[in-house]
């Protein structure tokens, strides 16, 4: 049974909140999010990337970071751009991107259940990551951006979103620079509230989709603040972090592409001999790029064209969750023993390039720093959830989640 409750969010006055909606922390580097806030004062990239405001400081880790980070939170909140909710409150979050919509309830997850695993992973988390956003959050005493959640669709939650949202204003209708709406809606009614938080009571598990570290990182904050508050009760605001909770059928996984250095001494005959082994290999056609259209299928440019590469059956065991990824196939029958890449993660012969970049992304790198690409077909939210069931992790760069939150929108204080 999964914990879920109301907060009162930390959240932009409305008439500011298009000026500061930006995008996560770590969709960008440093140059980016300067370029991004500059001659705007009120960009939530003056919290989530302070070291902007720092031009001497060139490390991002620096405490100096974190302290210009609470600076500016404290800022927003005395200066009237931030004001603070009188009551308890859920928010319905709704985001509109190309079209497609994905709604969600915005609400705190108890970090006793990441620690029962009653909100499951599916992510390794890298330590020095972990420790940035965990002295972010101490210094600025608050969850500065959410988790992103899913949860097997429940029809009352979404009878409710349904209901409220077709019968309530928003606070915000705003679309960000980056052409996606950002709609919010904040739900006080004691009633509904304690209804969600019963209906989330009733559903098994909650799975990170996106935000591995930042999850890892408001657990840690909130298990220090009880050793530093031995006598705590559990209801204090440190026991809880922010997520956004979208129901399964809503979100769209996009692909998560792969080039690669070089072909590790073969020539393109000898490489296609080898594939071949493998993967029936076909030309798609005259026409490029090519975008797989199911599981177990890829596509490869090479040396200028075009290629459809399709899994033997044999080669891989279609009921381990992991093995009969797409990623896991490519990598288990042709990057790994072919291209010579054993670790993705580290390997530095191979990038990633997310799909919502666009198939001709891979056809410049693959002609100008890199030598060949792959396009695979989406991870499915059903296969992500089926390996967070078994206890296992994704293999690295198997997902790409868009659109990506909106930071600054609601900021939970510890």
């Amino acid at each position: 049974m999964a914990i879920v409750r109301p907060f009162k969010a930390l959240r932009p006055d409305p008439q500011y909140a298009e000026n500061v909606v930006s995008l996560p922390y770590d969709v960008m580097n440093r140059q980016e999010a300067a370029e991004m806030a500059k001659d705007n004062p009120f960009s939530y990239l003056h919290v989530c990337r302070a070291e902007i405001d720092l031009p001497q400081q060139e490390n991002p880790y620096d405490p100096s970071v974190y302290e210009k980070a609470k600076e500016n939170l404290n800022a927003f909140a005395d200066n009237g751009v931030f004001i603070r909710e009188d009551a308890p409150a859920f928010y319905i979050y709704r985001q509109i991107m190309d079209g497609r919509v994905q709604t969600g309830i915005v609400g705190c997850a108890s970090i006793d259940d990441y620690q029962n695993n009653i909100i499951k992973k599916h992510e390794l988390t890298r330590h020095e990551k972990e420790i940035d956003r965990i002295n972010h959050f101490d210094v600025c005493n608050a969850d500065t951006e959410p988790v992103f959640f899913t949860y097997k669709k429940n029809e009352r939650i979404n009878e409710i979103v349904s209901n409220f949202t077709d019968n309530n204003r928003p606070v915000y209708d705003i679309v960000s620079s980056d052409g996606v709406a950002h709609i919010l809606w904040v739900v006080k009614d004691q009633a509904i509230c304690r209804e969600i938080s019963q209906l989330f009571a009733g559903i098994d598990y909650l799975y990170i989709a996106d935000g591995h570290h930042r999850s890892a990182s408001a657990v840690k904050v909130g298990l220090k603040r009880r050793e530093e508050h031995p006598g705590y009760t559990g209801e204090e605001e440190f026991n809880y972090f922010m997520a956004v909770i979208f129901p399964d059928e809503d979100l769209k996984i996009f692909d998560y592409n792969r080039v690669v250095k070089d072909l590790n001494g073969y020539s393109e005959d000898i490489l296609f001999q080898s594939i071949a082994q493998n993967f029936d290999l076909y030309r798609p056609g005259p026409k490029g790029p090519y975008a797989p259209e199911e599981r177990h299928t890829f596509g490869m440019f090479v040396g200028g064209n075009w290629y459809k590469l399709v899994a033997k059956k044999g080669t891989f065991d279609e009921n381990d969750p992991i093995a009969s990824l797409d990623v896991s196939i490519l990598q288990n029958n042709l990057l790994g023993p072919i291209l010579g890449i054993g670790d993705p993660r580290t390997d530095k012969r191979i990038d990633f390039v997310g799909g919502i970049r666009g198939l001709k992304e891979l056809e410049r790198r693959a002609t100008t720093d890199m030598q060949i690409a792959f396009s695979l077909y989406p991870v499915t939210i059903g296969e992500l959830i089926a390996v967070a069931d078994a206890g296992l992790l994704l293999p690295p760069k198997s997902n790409w989640f868009e659109p990506k939150l909106g930071s600054g929108l609601f900021v939970h204080e510890l």
